[in-house]
């Protein structure tokens, strides 16, 4: 049905084939052959070639446009025609169109950039359309656990971003002058679903967190959002049963919304499409032994000598992308291989680090020792031991918060566990049981050295109708990352919020 003095969007375009419609959008590319003007637009549902004949109708039209810089906004009229050379498969035969605002010396051209130059111009970088992918396939997840938690009747409820105690690590804390009295950003909205749960029964929070962790690895962000559901009347098992459900929805949505999305990206989509029931499970011991035994180190031998002939392969490669540009005289062609020269090595510095980092990884899964919480290289490895997500149970109780419950038949563990996603990616959701005795929540306050005045609203918990409950925390960056195959979760959030870095 054609719309009446409306655009319409490009995503819409199948809908209006050999109708006349307008577009409004940004210029991503024009090429001009002299008589006719190849125009690509894109508007954030997609993008669109424009065809444009020079006539003595047109010529001042073809005109105009012919000289925009790229992003410069314009609108375009015409008929909608299939065309499966065209990006995006339909182009407009241009009739009609103006220029709604001019854009000169875009500052991100289609040469390769820096990391550190797009952080610095994000709030531009955005428009690409690996960063609009990305964003797109954001909004699906984020609609997902909305609707996986509606679907199951669990109630949303907003918790304090100023929180007054700890929740996790006293070390990660932000700490604010809330009107001359100290208070921190939250890490964690659970306490607070706890008292939610024991009137709701079935409560999430979703909103941002704050962690004020020194770390500049790729799976870091000072500022992300958590999704944190907390469950009355449920066990280890339950909660487990739980994510993993969970899970299964969030890229089940992914992979029927947003395949081109992935496409897009170079994602491995098969690797997804293997994120079935059931997910793998061991428990904290059995993954001290994988550490320790010879899978592992098979792992990063084969791991090793892939790394090697990768690092020969693009060696070999940036030394004849290199002398060829010295040969080529056409502008286009030169900065095409000075924009693949830019990503080899970007590629080689990240091989050659890995490569130097493996031994290190190995004398770490080697050296582990029972009651250390599982690091970033040792989650590397489990996950990638594993196709699907793998859960891992039962860790040490003094490596994790007050709050866990302690496993009554072994109580030098606690009844958590860690997701880990595959691929090495690691953990994604950290969740317990909590513990629901008074006197037990007491004595591991007092092995943790807390006072106890801060948190008597929550122990108040424990004193009036306590039952057996837990919960869980997904991190939508690491979820996002994961999901999409990027090397960094800066990229997972629209404006990153890093140690260093928080322009613009």
């Amino acid at each position: 049905m054609k719309k009446e003095n409306a655009y319409v969007t490009i995503g819409e375009l199948g809908e209006y084939i050999g109708q006349e419609v307008a577009l409004a959008g940004w210029v991503v590319t024009l090429r001009s052959s002299g008589k006719i003007l190849f125009l690509v637009l894109r508007d954030g549902t997609g993008i669109c070639q424009g065809v444009l004949e020079k006539t003595a109708e047109h010529d001042a039209l073809f005109d105009s446009l012919s000289h925009l810089g790229q992003e410069s906004s314009i609108e375009m009229k015409g008929v909608v025609r299939v065309e499966s050379r065209a990006p995006g498969g339909y182009e407009l035969a241009v009739s009609g169109g103006r220029v709604i605002g001019e854009s000169r010396d875009f500052p991100i051209t289609p040469k390769e950039h820096g990391i550190d130059f797009l952080l610095r111009q994000r709030h531009l970088w955005l428009r690409s359309s690996r960063q609009t992918a990305i964003m797109r396939i954001r909004d699906t997840v984020t609609f997902a656990i909305r609707e996986f938690f509606h679907n199951r009747e669990f109630k949303l409820v907003d918790t304090p971003i100023f929180a007054p105690s700890v929740g996790e690590g006293a070390s990660t804390l932000f700490e604010v002058d809330y009107f001359g009295q100290p208070v921190y950003l939250a890490q964690t909205g659970q306490l607070y679903l706890e008292s939610a749960a024991m009137a709701l029964r079935k409560v999430y929070c979703f909103g941002p967190t704050f962690r004020a962790e020194k770390s500049k690895t790729r799976r870091h962000l000072t500022e992300f959002w958590m999704v944190e559901p907390e469950v009355a009347f449920i066990d280890l098992d339950g909660l487990l049963e739980l994510a993993e459900d969970f899970i299964c929805s969030i890229v089940g949505k992914v992979l029927e919304k947003n395949r081109s999305d992935l496409e897009l990206l170079g994602r491995d989509i098969g690797k997804l499409e293997k994120v079935q029931k059931p997910f793998a499970r061991v428990t904290y011991s059995e993954a001290v032994e994988i550490l320790h035994g010879s899978r592992a180190e098979k792992l990063l031998r084969v791991e090793y000598s892939q790394l090697e002939k990768l690092i020969a392969e693009l060696e070999a490669e940036l030394e004849a992308s290199t002398q060829q540009q010295a040969t080529v005289t056409k502008a286009w062609q030169k900065d095409k291989l000075g924009a693949r020269i830019i990503e080899i090595r970007d590629q080689l510095a990240e091989a050659r680090e890995s490569l130097k980092n493996i031994p290190l990884h190995l004398e770490l899964a080697k050296g582990f020792n029972w009651g250390k919480d599982l690091g970033g290289s040792d989650e590397t490895i489990i996950s990638k031991l594993h196709e699907r997500p793998v859960f891992v149970t039962h860790y040490p109780r003094m490596t994790k918060a007050f709050y866990m419950r302690q496993d009554r038949a072994n109580e030098q563990v606690v009844e958590n566990f860690d997701l880990l996603a595959p691929e090495g990616v690691g953990e994604i959701i950290g969740g317990s049981v909590r513990e629901e005795e008074l006197d037990r929540l007491l004595a591991r306050m007092k092995e943790e050295g807390l006072a106890t005045e801060p948190y008597e609203w929550y122990l108040d918990l424990r004193r009036y109708g306590s039952v057996p409950h837990g919960g869980f925390g997904l991190g939508i960056e690491r979820t996002l990352g994961w999901i999409c195959g990027l090397k960094h979760i800066r990229e997972a959030i629209a404006f990153p919020r890093m140690m260093g870095k928080v322009y613009p």
